[in-house]
């Protein structure tokens, strides 16, 4: 069975395991404001999820990460739904998120509706790498339980 939680500080083990982006800082904030969550099939964590506000008013995902062998398995999907549909719930209309042009997860969100809305080239040298694009998401059609 598939279940996705609010991160806790009990889950900073499993949490480091696949974020190699994140400080601990970042991961205590990321508990403290409700903005991560872990994935589980079974009780088994196998995933996580992570995002900001853009612009302090649209909730954008910074990263959706799984264990390898969980993978390809439909749980991206489900947890990308069921975060569309609580940022719809909390009166967001809109949802973003970024992925790099040499990346095939442009390929993943495209498939759940986000559209592609720019780019962003980084040429600092501590930041450098291929572009970076943007995608979004309406929320119109995305379901809101009552």
């Amino acid at each position: 069975m598939f279940t996705m939680d609010y991160v806790t500080e009990k889950d900073q083990e499993f949490w480091f395991t696949l974020d190699k982006h994140l400080s601990k800082e970042e991961f205590s904030n990321k508990v403290r404001d409700r903005r991560g969550y872990v994935i589980r099939e079974r009780e088994k964590a196998i995933g996580i999820l992570r995002y900001n506000l853009f612009w302090d008013n649209i909730p954008f995902v910074n990263l959706i990460h799984f264990d390898g062998r969980y993978r390809y398995k439909g749980f991206g999907k489900l947890a990308m739904e069921q975060w569309e549909e609580e940022m719809k719930n909390l009166g967001y209309t809109a949802v973003m998120t970024s992925t790099q042009v040499d990346e095939g997860s442009q390929h993943f969100y495209r498939k759940l509706g986000y559209k592609d809305v720019g780019c962003l080239v980084l040429e600092i040298p501590e930041y450098r790498q291929p572009m970076e694009m943007f995608m979004m998401k309406s929320l119109a059609q995305v379901s809101a339980t009552e």
